[in-house]
């Protein structure tokens, strides 16, 4: 008898079905609700990441205006 076959095969295809379901459950347990943060949130993220876009732009367009 080889090591696999038909048994084998079926009981680890359920063991990766199971431990997906088990990952994505942990996953989605660790990351927080979108309640918390709500829109406030990601509105502050998205202006935050436009001031610093806005301020490496101009510190680049300043200095190739020196030269």
């Amino acid at each position: 008898m080889g090591v696999v076959n038909r048994r084998n095969a079926v009981v680890g295809w359920a063991v990766v079905k199971l431990g997906k379901r088990a990952a994505k459950q942990k996953a989605k347990d660790v990351v927080p609700s979108r309640e918390a943060g709500g829109k406030a949130g990601a509105a502050l993220g998205a202006a935050v990441a436009a001031f610093f876009g806005v301020l490496a732009f101009r510190r680049r367009r300043g200095g190739a205006a020196d030269d």
